[in-house]
């Protein structure tokens, strides 16, 4: 059995059905997880992107959530379709494998998602270390800009990627495979250090010093978000370290293709619960929208906005939703 490094492609050894059997129920328990997961997470981000998408009206803040909704669902998307796979191929007698370019977009969308995180901790925390400038002088369709800028950056590193290593020609580069290898780990790297040093600093901000700012459903959301981030991206995300360019024991490096994609499934699955949970906290029965316009809302920038700023400025703030 041979396994590549973002989708389990089992294939004999020999002729022997029952081996087969047996390499494929080896499998069978982690699928089922991840495609339990995968399947919530799909339902949730859904919707996400319908109510953002199409009952709310975007702000700042909520065209980065909207984009990270589209990003998670098409992660979840290639893990179920992988998922499917395991099932179908623990029921044949022979294997089938699902094209290589699913690999390819599963790269595309984890980098994205990844990066719209970055970016949506950064611009929060700009937002409470330079509010005038954050307020007044901040360009309207910054972040539009700024997530088609991601949305092409993910997909240039992941097409090279899958083109040098094989994933979308059967062509492969072994040296340029490794270079992207460590180009994309340096990327992620970089994305975690400014997701968490923006976090700090926004939570410092938050806690300490005389000129603290108030604790809304925004930030807790924000934080919780940045917590799973780590809780359930960091392990996968430095993958490549770990396997392609440190000694790793078998022991190690079987625990580390059971885990790497339970982890970011849930990674991807848990954000509409944070929104949907933060949003309700306290709160009697309301509509998916109350509850995730609640949630998104950021009510200190509303109330210092809305005697003073026009009603452009205010969109722009990323602090009031219209239904």
């Amino acid at each position: 059995m041979t396994a590549t490094a973002w989708g389990t492609e089992l294939t004999p050894t020999n002729g022997s059905d029952q081996a087969l059997s047996k390499c494929n129920k080896a499998t069978l328990t982690p699928t089922v997880l991840v495609f339990t997961v995968a399947l919530v997470g799909l339902a949730g981000n859904a919707v996400v992107l319908w109510l953002l998408g199409f009952r709310m009206r975007r702000n700042a803040f909520s065209i980065y959530i909207l984009n990270l909704a589209g990003a998670d669902f098409l992660f979840l998307s290639c893990q179920v379709t992988y998922s499917l796979q395991t099932f179908t191929n623990n029921f044949r007698s022979t294997c089938i494998s699902i094209p290589y370019i699913f690999i390819t977009v599963s790269i595309f969308a984890y980098i994205s998602g990844l990066s719209f995180l970055s970016a949506i901790s950064m611009e929060r925390c700009l937002s409470v270390l330079r509010p005038i400038w954050y307020r007044c002088r901040r360009p309207r369709h910054w972040s539009a800009g700024m997530c088609a800028l991601l949305w092409a950056l993910s997909l240039l590193l992941s097409m090279l990627e899958g083109n040098y290593c094989g994933f979308l020609v059967r062509k492969r580069d072994p040296t340029w495979c490794r270079a992207f290898d460590f180009i994309i780990a340096a990327w992620l790297t970089l994305l975690f250090v400014l997701l968490a040093g923006s976090s700090l600093a926004l939570l410092a901000r938050l806690l300490c010093g005389s000129h603290r700012v108030p604790l809304t459903r925004l930030y807790v959301v924000i934080l919780l978000i940045v917590l799973v981030v780590f809780i359930f991206s960091l392990p996968f995300s430095f993958k490549w370290f770990l396997c392609h360019w440190t000694p790793c024991s078998k022991t190690f490096s079987y625990f580390l293709r059971k885990t790497w994609v339970i982890l970011p499934s849930l990674n991807s699955s848990v954000n509409p619960i944070i929104y949907f949970f933060v949003g309700s906290f306290r709160q009697r029965r309301q509509t998916l929208k109350l509850v995730l316009q609640r949630a998104l809302e950021d009510d200190t920038d509303a109330k210092k906005s809305s005697g003073s700023l026009p009603q452009e400025t205010r969109e722009i703030s990323g602090s009031i939703f219209t239904q």
